[in-house]
């Protein structure tokens, strides 16, 4: 009796269809994740009008301090602390927490 060819093709298939789902979805959060981070900055942007603007809010990443926060959007430690009533204490930073930059 002689075997289909298809019959061992089949396995060698299925593990390539869950090699490239892997790939795909793997590649998908890696980049979710780095364009999440740079979705809300402190930098100076321009907008349609010509007119500078700072962003509004900053959201926390792994690894933040206030200091860090600080430096990386130009406000100070104070000022994030006064429009944040949450940072009463600093070491009490949440990852994806969202912090007022300015009013």
């Amino acid at each position: 009796m002689r075997r289909s060819r298809w019959r061992y093709l089949a396995p060698i298939a299925l593990a390539a269809a869950i090699a490239g789902t892997y790939v795909v979805v793997h590649n998908g959060l890696t980049h979710k994740s780095s364009t999440t981070s740079s979705h809300v900055s402190g930098r100076s942007t321009t907008t349609r009008h010509g007119k500078s603007s700072r962003a509004k809010f900053y959201v926390v990443k792994r690894g933040d301090t206030l200091s860090s926060i600080s430096q990386k959007t130009g406000v100070s430690i104070q000022t994030l602390q006064s429009l944040n009533h949450s940072l009463n204490d600093p070491n009490s930073l949440h990852i994806a927490q969202r912090l007022r930059l300015r009013r």
